[in-house]
């Protein structure tokens, strides 16, 4: 019997008490983190901000890399494709060592990870170093994901609380890294950039190293009301993985993989091409200003992406009062509605356009604490590590097609086709959550 099969019936109402035991938490005022919460999701969001930081400063370096290499848009994009793919594919094995050395070895090495690689950009001399660069934060940056959010369903008891900074954290990263990546380049040499870049990391790393807490308070916790009390976990074989994978997929957590799937597709299916939308609306021609043309496409998408925080707080506190399964169905549900409005306000005056992008911002961060609560509650904590490599390997990895899709579908139709195939995506997530939701309350 693998370690998953042994505590396949000890997580199968997991969210039923995981929920009860949020109520009886706040009836008792016991809203607020304690010490090792604080630490906990201080580390956690340190390092997540840094992960996005760094995935969206590369867009902006990859415009400058063509004119310095000489090289064209294609192989760039290709390159730049690598380091992207391998952030989701090596969520799944980032799991598994989560589950088999801890979450913080993993942080630990994610930041160290980061920071060597844009050491190593900075001093890129051709594109195969850039290329070599790029692979090696992919990999590096792909353990965070499974080993944070792993960290947070493991040691923190106020979780939505945990989920909401993290991501509000993560979307921080997302908005202002490149901000930040663009307002340097207007004072320094790309290079010199970069290795700015870098520092921060190591700051990380030595915050890492010296904040102490228990990666495996809440377990303990959840043990008392007769959850899964093993702390401890990890794949030693092939076969116990593959073992641990099966029983994972024949319960609900195949549900919420589904989800997680519909998620990435419509995350990266919209973000990818919309603001070469937003820039060809006549509302948004290029402004002269000093010399130089603003983009105010180019400040609608960025202020998209910070209202995603308040979206993400706002996820992350529906969890501790709402059952997980309904806010997925109705988040996802909202989605749905959004991308059928969405190009009508496109093309509608400027204050329609604005509150639609409000509200896209918004709602697109506001499923990701929901869906990984899920993941929280629909699995064991001895293979939470390997349920969360799943699940930004659908996020992430499977969720990349989403810009392809999105390509193919503009290219051979219209904005208008886009649209109503990420509301498709975001129905199939809504009917998946609908039937967690019946099976959990059945």
């Amino acid at each position: 019997m693998t370690k998953c099969e042994s505590n396949e019936s000890g997580y199968a109402g997991v969210g039923s008490r995981r929920w009860a035991r949020s109520l009886a938490a706040r009836a008792r005022g016991g809203e607020s983190m304690n010490r090792n919460d604080r630490s906990i999701v201080g580390l956690v969001m340190v390092a997540h901000a840094m992960v996005h930081t760094y995935e969206l400063s590369v867009p902006i370096l990859v415009t400058i890399w063509l004119d310095q290499f000489g090289v064209t848009a294609g192989t760039m994009g290709l390159v730049v494709a690598t380091g992207y793919a391998l952030f989701g594919i090596g969520a799944l094995p980032g799991g598994l060592l989560a589950d088999a050395y801890g979450s913080r070895k993993l942080i630990i090495a994610c930041l160290a990870g980061m920071g060597g690689s844009f050491a190593l950009l900075s001093l890129a001399p051709s594109v195969p170093v850039v290329a070599l660069a790029l692979v090696l934060w992919g990999v590096a940056a792909s353990v965070y994901h499974p080993s944070g959010l792993a960290l947070i369903s493991k040691g923190v008891s106020q979780q939505g609380t945990a989920f909401a900074y993290h991501g509000m954290a993560g979307n921080l990263g997302i908005a202002l890294g490149p901000l930040a990546t663009a307002v340097l380049l207007l004072f320094f040499d790309w290079r010199i950039v970069v290795a700015l870049l870098a520092v921060p990391a190591a700051l990380a790393v030595a915050f890492a190293l010296t904040v102490e807490f228990d990666e495996t308070a809440n377990v303990e916790q959840s043990a008392t009301d007769g959850g899964d009390s093993r702390a401890d976990g990890g794949v030693s074989s092939l076969s116990e993985f593959l073992a641990d994978s099966k029983v994972l997929f024949s319960g609900a957590f195949v549900l919420v993989f589904v989800i997680v799937m519909c998620s990435g597709l419509y995350y990266r299916g919209v973000l990818t091409f919309l603001p070469e939308m937003l820039a060809n609306q006549p509302l948004f021609d290029p402004v002269p200003l000093g010399g130089r043309d603003i983009e105010p496409s180019q400040y609608i998408y960025a202020g998209l992406l910070m209202i995603g925080i308040g979206g993400q707080y706002v996820g992350g506190m529906l969890t501790d009062r709402i059952r997980v399964e309904r806010g997925l169905t109705g988040a996802f549900g909202v989605l749905a509605v959004i991308a059928l409005l969405y190009l009508p306000a496109l093309n509608a005056g400027l204050v329609a356009l604005l509150a639609a992008s409000a509200a896209l911002g918004f709602a697109l961060f506001v499923v990701q604490p929901l869906y990984q609560a899920a993941v929280a509650e629909y699995t064991p904590a001895g293979t939470r590590g390997l349920s969360y490599g799943f699940t930004y390997l659908g996020v992430f990895g499977v969720g990349a097609a989403g810009a392809g899709i999105a390509g193919f579908v503009l290219e051979l139709y219209s904005p208008t086709a886009l649209f109503v195939v990420l509301c498709g995506f975001a129905v199939v997530a809504t009917v998946f959550g609908a039937i967690l939701s019946t099976r959990t309350t059945a």
